[in-house]
């Protein structure tokens, strides 16, 4: 006898799909939940992708005249992960606030979790600015 598992999910802050022009006729969805970004694409095949908002290192707003004229934006998440540096919101409605929105979650979620940015570190640690007077300049002599 196998046993239902049972997942509560939080109601979403934020939901929306890809548009066509100002049509929402896509089978591409995008939402925010739980400090995490989901993003759902396909008819037949669907692939399900989630982002720890955490781990969103830079957000960037994409409007070009096509976008203007139908009041969408792509919304361009740079993220710290092993798959896709680059998850991009494709023709969102309201673009401007979005990223605005995403990018306050994203601030509130590593200050709730106390995670410090480490897009300035390189892989050794911080890099220590030292002073030229350490170096030794002679060649061996």
């Amino acid at each position: 006898m196998s046993k239902k598992i049972v997942v509560e999910k939080e109601e979403p802050v934020w939901r929306d799909r890809k548009h066509f022009m100002w049509f929402p006729f896509s089978f591409t969805t995008y939402a925010i939940a739980d400090g995490r970004l989901y993003q759902n694409k396909g008819l037949l095949t669907t692939i399900s992708d989630e982002v720890l908002l955490y781990r969103i290192v830079d957000v960037q707003l994409k409007r070009t005249l096509w976008h203007r004229l139908f009041g969408t934006g792509d919304v361009i998440l740079t993220t710290r992960v092993d798959k896709d540096k680059d998850i991009v919101l494709k023709n969102i409605k309201q673009s401007d606030a979005v990223k605005t929105m995403i990018s306050k979650m994203v601030e509130e979620v590593r200050n709730a979790k106390n995670v410090v940015g480490k897009e300035f570190y390189s892989m050794g640690g911080p890099r220590e600015i030292m002073d030229p007077e350490e170096f030794d300049m002679d060649d061996g002599e």
